[in-house]
Protein backbone atom coordinates (compact mmCIF):
# COMPACT_ATOMS: atom_id res chain seq x y z
CA UNK A 1 0.00 0.00 0.00
CA UNK A 2 2.83 2.33 0.91
CA UNK A 3 4.59 1.60 -2.39
CA UNK A 4 1.40 2.29 -4.34
CA UNK A 5 0.92 5.65 -2.58
CA UNK A 6 4.56 6.51 -3.16
CA UNK A 7 4.29 5.66 -6.86
CA UNK A 8 1.09 7.68 -7.16
CA UNK A 9 2.71 10.72 -5.52
CA UNK A 10 5.73 10.34 -7.79
CA UNK A 11 3.55 10.18 -10.92
CA UNK A 12 1.50 13.18 -9.80
CA UNK A 13 4.70 15.13 -9.17
CA UNK A 14 6.07 14.17 -12.58
CA UNK A 15 2.80 15.15 -14.30
CA UNK A 16 2.77 18.45 -12.45
CA UNK A 17 6.34 19.10 -13.51
CA UNK A 18 5.50 18.40 -17.17
CA UNK A 19 2.48 20.69 -16.96
CA UNK A 20 4.68 23.48 -15.56
CA UNK A 21 7.17 23.01 -18.39
CA UNK A 22 4.41 23.11 -21.01
CA UNK A 23 2.86 26.16 -19.34
CA UNK A 24 6.24 27.91 -19.30
CA UNK A 25 6.70 27.13 -23.01
CA UNK A 26 3.27 28.53 -23.87
CA UNK A 27 3.95 31.65 -21.82
CA UNK A 28 7.24 32.09 -23.69
CA UNK A 29 5.42 31.69 -27.01
CA UNK A 30 2.81 34.25 -26.03
CA UNK A 31 5.53 36.67 -24.90
CA UNK A 32 7.45 36.20 -28.17
CA UNK A 33 4.29 36.82 -30.21
CA UNK A 34 3.55 39.98 -28.23
CA UNK A 35 7.11 41.16 -28.88
CA UNK A 36 6.76 40.47 -32.60
CA UNK A 37 3.46 42.37 -32.76
CA UNK A 38 5.12 45.40 -31.14
CA UNK A 39 8.13 45.10 -33.46
CA UNK A 40 5.81 44.82 -36.47
CA UNK A 41 3.92 47.96 -35.42
CA UNK A 42 7.16 49.84 -34.95
CA UNK A 43 8.68 48.81 -38.29
CA UNK A 44 5.50 49.37 -40.29
CA UNK A 45 5.01 52.86 -38.85
CA UNK A 46 8.56 53.99 -39.70
CA UNK A 47 8.96 55.20 -43.28
CA UNK A 48 12.03 57.40 -42.81
CA UNK A 49 14.73 55.12 -44.19
CA UNK A 50 17.57 55.93 -41.78
CA UNK A 51 15.28 55.66 -38.75
CA UNK A 52 13.97 52.32 -40.00
CA UNK A 53 17.45 50.83 -40.36
CA UNK A 54 18.35 52.09 -36.88
CA UNK A 55 15.17 50.51 -35.48
CA UNK A 56 15.88 47.13 -37.13
CA UNK A 57 19.45 47.03 -35.81
CA UNK A 58 18.59 47.97 -32.24
CA UNK A 59 15.69 45.51 -32.22
CA UNK A 60 17.95 42.65 -33.37
CA UNK A 61 20.65 43.50 -30.85
CA UNK A 62 18.12 43.53 -28.01
CA UNK A 63 16.04 40.53 -29.05
CA UNK A 64 18.88 38.16 -29.89
CA UNK A 65 21.55 39.36 -27.44
CA UNK A 66 24.22 40.31 -29.98
CA UNK A 67 26.92 42.90 -29.38
CA UNK A 68 26.55 44.45 -32.81
CA UNK A 69 24.62 44.28 -36.07
CA UNK A 70 24.63 45.76 -39.56
CA UNK A 71 22.69 45.78 -42.83
CA UNK A 72 23.88 45.98 -46.40
CA UNK A 73 21.11 47.77 -48.30
CA UNK A 74 20.58 49.02 -51.83
CA UNK A 75 20.78 52.74 -52.40
CA UNK A 76 17.20 53.92 -52.75
CA UNK A 77 18.04 55.77 -55.98
CA UNK A 78 20.72 53.50 -57.46
CA UNK A 79 20.03 49.79 -57.10
CA UNK A 80 23.32 48.35 -58.32
CA UNK A 81 25.14 47.90 -55.03
CA UNK A 82 24.36 46.64 -51.55
CA UNK A 83 26.28 48.99 -49.24
CA UNK A 84 26.96 48.87 -45.53
CA UNK A 85 27.67 52.61 -45.38
CA UNK A 86 26.85 53.75 -41.82
CA UNK A 87 24.15 51.12 -41.24
CA UNK A 88 25.81 49.33 -38.33
CA UNK A 89 26.31 49.44 -34.56
CA UNK A 90 28.92 47.74 -32.39
CA UNK A 91 30.98 46.67 -35.43
CA UNK A 92 34.69 47.29 -36.03
CA UNK A 93 35.11 48.57 -39.58
CA UNK A 94 38.33 48.23 -41.58
CA UNK A 95 38.91 51.56 -43.41
CA UNK A 96 40.81 49.72 -46.15
CA UNK A 97 37.81 47.62 -47.16
CA UNK A 98 35.04 48.81 -49.46
CA UNK A 99 31.87 47.40 -47.93
CA UNK A 100 29.93 47.07 -51.16
CA UNK A 101 28.44 43.97 -52.79
CA UNK A 102 27.20 43.99 -56.38
CA UNK A 103 23.55 43.12 -56.95
CA UNK A 104 24.77 40.63 -59.59
CA UNK A 105 27.10 38.83 -57.14
CA UNK A 106 26.72 35.04 -56.74
CA UNK A 107 26.34 35.76 -53.01
CA UNK A 108 23.26 37.90 -53.64
CA UNK A 109 21.78 35.26 -55.92
CA UNK A 110 22.36 32.54 -53.33
CA UNK A 111 20.85 34.56 -50.49
CA UNK A 112 17.77 35.40 -52.58
CA UNK A 113 16.83 31.76 -53.12
CA UNK A 114 16.17 30.52 -49.59
CA UNK A 115 14.21 31.76 -46.62
CA UNK A 116 16.91 30.74 -44.18
CA UNK A 117 19.80 31.99 -42.07
CA UNK A 118 23.47 31.17 -42.61
CA UNK A 119 26.75 31.01 -40.80
CA UNK A 120 29.80 32.31 -42.63
CA UNK A 121 31.16 28.76 -42.80
CA UNK A 122 28.00 27.51 -44.57
CA UNK A 123 28.26 30.23 -47.21
CA UNK A 124 31.99 29.66 -47.72
CA UNK A 125 31.27 25.96 -48.31
CA UNK A 126 28.44 26.71 -50.75
CA UNK A 127 30.34 29.51 -52.56
CA UNK A 128 34.04 28.62 -52.30
CA UNK A 129 35.19 31.07 -55.00
CA UNK A 130 33.02 34.07 -54.07
CA UNK A 131 35.28 37.07 -53.35
CA UNK A 132 32.40 39.01 -51.75
CA UNK A 133 32.45 36.59 -48.81
CA UNK A 134 35.77 38.17 -47.78
CA UNK A 135 33.84 41.39 -47.12
CA UNK A 136 31.47 39.56 -44.79
CA UNK A 137 34.31 37.57 -43.22
CA UNK A 138 36.07 40.80 -42.19
CA UNK A 139 33.00 41.68 -40.10
CA UNK A 140 33.22 38.38 -38.14
CA UNK A 141 29.48 37.63 -38.26
CA UNK A 142 27.92 35.06 -35.97
CA UNK A 143 24.92 34.84 -38.31
CA UNK A 144 23.96 36.15 -41.77
CA UNK A 145 20.28 36.80 -42.44
CA UNK A 146 18.91 37.53 -45.95
CA UNK A 147 16.06 40.04 -45.99
CA UNK A 148 13.86 38.73 -48.78
CA UNK A 149 10.50 40.07 -49.96
CA UNK A 150 8.72 38.40 -52.90
CA UNK A 151 11.91 36.56 -53.94
CA UNK A 152 13.76 39.88 -54.03
CA UNK A 153 16.70 40.54 -51.71
CA UNK A 154 16.21 43.91 -50.04
CA UNK A 155 19.13 43.68 -47.62
CA UNK A 156 21.78 41.51 -45.98
CA UNK A 157 21.52 41.58 -42.20
CA UNK A 158 24.34 40.21 -40.09
CA UNK A 159 24.89 39.76 -36.36
CA UNK A 160 28.20 40.21 -34.59
CA UNK A 161 29.32 38.19 -31.56
CA UNK A 162 26.43 37.25 -29.32
CA UNK A 163 26.03 37.16 -25.55
CA UNK A 164 25.46 33.40 -25.38
CA UNK A 165 23.34 31.75 -22.72
CA UNK A 166 24.63 28.30 -23.68
CA UNK A 167 28.16 26.89 -23.74
CA UNK A 168 28.19 26.33 -27.50
CA UNK A 169 26.78 29.80 -28.28
CA UNK A 170 24.47 28.32 -30.93
CA UNK A 171 21.15 29.94 -31.83
CA UNK A 172 18.22 27.79 -30.71
CA UNK A 173 15.46 26.60 -33.05
CA UNK A 174 13.07 29.05 -31.42
CA UNK A 175 15.53 31.92 -31.93
CA UNK A 176 16.00 30.97 -35.60
CA UNK A 177 12.22 30.96 -36.02
CA UNK A 178 12.01 34.43 -34.41
CA UNK A 179 14.86 35.74 -36.59
CA UNK A 180 13.14 34.51 -39.77
CA UNK A 181 9.85 36.17 -38.81
CA UNK A 182 11.64 39.42 -37.96
CA UNK A 183 13.62 39.26 -41.22
CA UNK A 184 10.36 39.00 -43.20
CA UNK A 185 8.95 42.03 -41.37
CA UNK A 186 12.18 43.97 -41.93
CA UNK A 187 12.23 43.12 -45.65
CA UNK A 188 8.66 44.41 -46.11
CA UNK A 189 9.41 47.57 -44.10
CA UNK A 190 12.59 48.28 -46.13
CA UNK A 191 10.67 47.79 -49.39
CA UNK A 192 7.98 50.26 -48.28
CA UNK A 193 10.51 52.80 -47.00
CA UNK A 194 12.48 52.55 -50.26
CA UNK A 195 9.34 53.28 -52.30
CA UNK A 196 8.60 56.31 -50.12
CA UNK A 197 12.23 57.43 -50.41
CA UNK A 198 12.09 57.28 -54.19
CA UNK A 199 8.76 59.06 -54.46
CA UNK A 200 9.93 61.78 -52.04
CA UNK A 201 13.27 62.45 -53.75
CA UNK A 202 14.15 64.86 -56.54
CA UNK A 203 15.84 62.76 -59.22
CA UNK A 204 18.17 65.52 -60.40
CA UNK A 205 19.65 66.66 -57.07
CA UNK A 206 18.85 63.57 -54.96
CA UNK A 207 17.48 65.88 -52.26
CA UNK A 208 14.02 65.51 -50.75
CA UNK A 209 11.01 67.12 -52.37
CA UNK A 210 9.04 70.03 -50.94
CA UNK A 211 6.01 68.04 -49.74
CA UNK A 212 8.19 65.53 -47.89
CA UNK A 213 10.16 68.36 -46.30
CA UNK A 214 6.93 69.85 -44.90
CA UNK A 215 5.80 66.47 -43.54
CA UNK A 216 9.05 66.03 -41.63
CA UNK A 217 9.12 69.69 -40.54
CA UNK A 218 5.59 69.32 -39.10
CA UNK A 219 6.67 66.30 -37.04
CA UNK A 220 9.87 67.99 -35.86
CA UNK A 221 8.02 71.13 -34.77
CA UNK A 222 5.67 69.00 -32.66
CA UNK A 223 8.67 67.29 -31.07
CA UNK A 224 10.39 70.63 -30.48
CA UNK A 225 7.22 71.96 -28.88
CA UNK A 226 6.96 68.98 -26.52
CA UNK A 227 10.67 68.93 -25.67
CA UNK A 228 11.07 72.73 -25.39
CA UNK A 229 13.78 72.61 -28.07
CA UNK A 230 14.61 74.90 -30.97
CA UNK A 231 14.98 74.12 -34.65
CA UNK A 232 15.88 76.27 -37.62
CA UNK A 233 15.08 76.50 -41.31
CA UNK A 234 17.43 77.83 -43.99
CA UNK A 235 16.34 78.89 -47.48
CA UNK A 236 18.89 79.12 -50.31
CA UNK A 237 18.41 80.65 -53.76
CA UNK A 238 21.05 80.60 -56.53
CA UNK A 239 21.78 84.15 -57.65
CA UNK A 240 21.11 84.99 -61.33
CA UNK A 241 20.47 81.33 -62.11
CA UNK A 242 18.78 82.14 -65.42
CA UNK A 243 22.11 83.41 -66.75
CA UNK A 244 23.64 79.91 -66.59
CA UNK A 245 20.87 78.50 -68.75
CA UNK A 246 20.89 81.43 -71.18
CA UNK A 247 24.69 81.66 -71.50
CA UNK A 248 25.86 78.04 -71.31
CA UNK A 249 22.69 76.03 -71.87
CA UNK A 250 20.37 74.00 -69.64
CA UNK A 251 22.93 71.24 -69.15
CA UNK A 252 25.16 73.75 -67.38
CA UNK A 253 22.19 74.86 -65.29
CA UNK A 254 21.60 71.24 -64.25
CA UNK A 255 25.29 70.88 -63.34
CA UNK A 256 25.09 74.00 -61.13
CA UNK A 257 21.92 72.73 -59.42
CA UNK A 258 23.43 69.31 -58.72
CA UNK A 259 26.71 70.72 -57.43
CA UNK A 260 25.04 73.29 -55.16
CA UNK A 261 22.80 70.50 -53.80
CA UNK A 262 25.86 68.37 -52.97
CA UNK A 263 27.60 71.27 -51.21
CA UNK A 264 24.48 72.02 -49.16
CA UNK A 265 24.01 68.38 -48.16
CA UNK A 266 27.68 68.00 -47.25
CA UNK A 267 27.40 71.03 -44.97
CA UNK A 268 24.73 69.60 -42.66
CA UNK A 269 24.52 66.70 -40.19
CA UNK A 270 22.94 63.31 -40.76
CA UNK A 271 19.99 64.20 -38.52
CA UNK A 272 19.25 67.34 -40.56
CA UNK A 273 17.49 67.38 -43.93
CA UNK A 274 18.00 69.22 -47.21
CA UNK A 275 15.31 69.54 -49.88
CA UNK A 276 14.85 71.07 -53.29
CA UNK A 277 12.07 73.56 -52.67
CA UNK A 278 11.53 74.34 -56.34
CA UNK A 279 13.49 75.62 -59.34
CA UNK A 280 16.81 76.95 -58.05
CA UNK A 281 15.62 77.25 -54.44
CA UNK A 282 16.65 74.87 -51.65
CA UNK A 283 15.66 74.52 -48.01
CA UNK A 284 17.29 72.90 -44.99
CA UNK A 285 15.86 71.74 -41.67
CA UNK A 286 18.33 71.89 -38.76
CA UNK A 287 17.20 69.84 -35.76
CA UNK A 288 17.91 71.07 -32.20
CA UNK A 289 19.55 74.20 -33.61
CA UNK A 290 19.25 77.79 -32.41
CA UNK A 291 19.66 81.02 -34.39
CA UNK A 292 23.41 81.38 -33.71
CA UNK A 293 24.34 77.88 -34.90
CA UNK A 294 21.96 78.06 -37.86
CA UNK A 295 23.56 81.33 -39.01
CA UNK A 296 26.99 79.69 -38.73
CA UNK A 297 25.88 76.74 -40.90
CA UNK A 298 24.23 79.05 -43.46
CA UNK A 299 27.31 81.29 -43.72
CA UNK A 300 29.63 78.29 -44.04
CA UNK A 301 27.61 76.90 -46.95
CA UNK A 302 27.30 80.33 -48.60
CA UNK A 303 31.07 80.86 -48.37
CA UNK A 304 31.89 77.37 -49.68
CA UNK A 305 29.68 77.87 -52.75
CA UNK A 306 31.20 81.28 -53.43
CA UNK A 307 34.73 79.83 -53.29
CA UNK A 308 33.96 76.59 -55.16
CA UNK A 309 35.38 76.21 -58.67
CA UNK A 310 32.34 75.45 -60.83
CA UNK A 311 33.85 74.16 -64.05
CA UNK A 312 31.52 73.05 -66.84
CA UNK A 313 33.06 71.94 -70.16
CA UNK A 314 36.23 73.92 -69.40
CA UNK A 315 34.18 77.00 -68.58
CA UNK A 316 34.70 78.37 -65.06
CA UNK A 317 31.51 79.97 -63.78
CA UNK A 318 31.01 82.01 -60.63
CA UNK A 319 28.11 80.87 -58.45
CA UNK A 320 26.75 82.63 -55.36
CA UNK A 321 23.64 82.12 -53.27
CA UNK A 322 21.36 84.32 -51.20
CA UNK A 323 20.23 82.91 -47.87
CA UNK A 324 17.45 83.39 -45.33
CA UNK A 325 17.28 81.82 -41.85
CA UNK A 326 14.38 81.44 -39.40
CA UNK A 327 14.21 79.82 -35.96
CA UNK A 328 11.37 77.96 -34.28
CA UNK A 329 11.20 78.83 -30.61
CA UNK A 330 8.16 77.51 -28.71
CA UNK A 331 8.15 80.61 -26.48
CA UNK A 332 9.21 83.47 -28.76
CA UNK A 333 8.26 82.21 -32.22
CA UNK A 334 5.51 79.50 -31.94
CA UNK A 335 4.60 79.45 -35.64
CA UNK A 336 3.28 76.81 -38.04
CA UNK A 337 5.59 74.96 -40.45
CA UNK A 338 4.34 77.11 -43.34
CA UNK A 339 4.92 80.34 -41.41
CA UNK A 340 8.42 79.26 -40.37
CA UNK A 341 9.40 78.60 -44.00
CA UNK A 342 7.79 81.86 -45.11
CA UNK A 343 9.88 83.74 -42.55
CA UNK A 344 13.08 82.19 -43.93
CA UNK A 345 11.89 82.95 -47.47
CA UNK A 346 11.26 86.62 -46.64
CA UNK A 347 14.70 86.84 -45.04
CA UNK A 348 16.16 85.34 -48.24
CA UNK A 349 14.53 88.03 -50.38
CA UNK A 350 15.90 90.70 -48.05
CA UNK A 351 19.34 89.22 -48.80
CA UNK A 352 18.62 89.50 -52.52
CA UNK A 353 17.35 93.06 -52.26
CA UNK A 354 20.41 94.09 -50.27
CA UNK A 355 22.89 92.90 -52.89
CA UNK A 356 22.70 89.06 -52.91
CA UNK A 357 25.39 86.59 -51.80
CA UNK A 358 24.64 87.11 -48.10
CA UNK A 359 22.76 85.61 -45.14
CA UNK A 360 19.85 87.31 -43.38
CA UNK A 361 18.07 86.19 -40.22
CA UNK A 362 14.31 86.60 -39.97
CA UNK A 363 14.21 89.09 -37.12
CA UNK A 364 10.58 89.96 -36.24
CA UNK A 365 11.01 93.69 -36.96
CA UNK A 366 12.74 92.98 -40.27
CA UNK A 367 10.00 90.61 -41.37
CA UNK A 368 7.27 93.08 -40.40
CA UNK A 369 9.00 95.72 -42.52
CA UNK A 370 9.23 93.26 -45.43
CA UNK A 371 5.48 92.62 -45.16
CA UNK A 372 4.83 96.36 -45.45
CA UNK A 373 6.98 96.50 -48.59
CA UNK A 374 4.95 93.62 -50.05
Amino acid sequence: MTNENSTSVSLDSHTKSNENIILALYEKKIYDLQQLIEISRSLCSTLEFSKLIESILYTCMGQFRVLGAGIFVLDALDSDLFELDSNYYGIDIDPNISYKISASSPLVKALSKRNSVFTLEQLEKALPNCSDLKILASLKPSLIVPLVHKSHLTGILFFAERIALTDDGEYSENEIEQILILSSLAAIAITNATLVERSATDMMTHLKLKYYFFNILTDKIEQAKEGAKNLSVIMFDIDFFKRFNDTYGHACGDYVLQTVAKIIESGIRGKDMAARYGGEEFTVLLNDTSKTDAMTVAERIRSKIEQFDFCYENQHVQVTISVGVSEYDAERNPVSPKELVEQADKALYISKRNGRNQVTFAEPGLIDEEKKND
